[in-house]
């Protein structure tokens, strides 16, 4: 008698766009715009990209009049979340994924996009965790990965965020995603030394293979 052997899906393709470093307000407003637009023949799409230094808020604080802390600015966004920074140096990958087609839940996503970043530091003999009250990723040194979402028409948009080799000095100015006194690091921290572009590839191949996809096109701009 022959074993059933188990069939994985078949791949999904996606778009890909490497973005470079950009305003943050101009990928928030561009991500909202992709999502109320899109149909359920959209194809789903992954943005990678740095920011300008900006921190921002998230829903817990949606009704805030802060403008900026020490001179940078303050972005009130429609992800979960509290406040956190990003800057130059941390490498993000915002998730445009139809959920509702591919029967995937918010939380088998989020569990998806920090075990890239785990497996990612894992292929570097460094430990890191989930936490189920905190989503991110953490080592021993501090949390290494934010995370945040948004799902809307049953698609999800905003995503998580990587800290390589940046000033992480504004993160003291906050308390990072709600939690006094949490501490950060990054890669470059842990001894990691790899440029932006190499180790984005690394990520990247990872976060393809965790959440099922293929790269169908690589642009570099944003959606028209």
């Amino acid at each position: 008698m022959k074993l059933a052997q188990k069939i994985n899906p078949p791949l999904e393709e996606l778009n890909l766009r490497l973005l470079g470093q950009m305003d943050y307000a101009a990928s928030f407003r561009a991500m909202q715009d992709f999502t109320n637009a899109r149909t359920p023949q959209t194809v789903d799409e992954i943005w990678l990209l740095e920011h300008t230094p900006v921190f921002t808020m998230g829903l817990k604080g949606r009704h805030g009049t802060l403008v900026d802390i020490h001179d940078i600015p303050v972005v009130y966004t429609d992800r979960g979340g509290d406040m956190t920074y990003h800057g130059p140096g941390q490498l993000v990958a915002y998730i445009l994924m139809d959920l509702q087609r591919r029967n995937w839940g918010a939380k088998r996503l989020v569990r998806a996009l920090e075990q890239t970043v785990v497996n990612l530091l894992a292929s570097y003999q460094i430990r890191a965790e989930q936490r189920a009250a905190a989503p991110g990723v953490y080592v021993a040194a501090g949390k290494i990965a934010a995370l945040g979402l948004r799902i809307r028409k049953g698609a999800s948009y905003h995503g998580i965020a990587l800290n390589l080799h940046m000033d992480l000095t504004p993160f003291s100015y906050i308390d990072p995603c709600g939690y006094p006194g949490q501490p950060v690091t990054q890669l470059f921290d842990l001894g990691i030394h790899r440029d932006m572009q190499s180790l984005g590839q690394e990520w990247l191949k990872l976060l393809l293979h965790e959440l099922g996809y293929t790269a169908r096109l690589i642009s570099s701009d944003l959606p028209v």
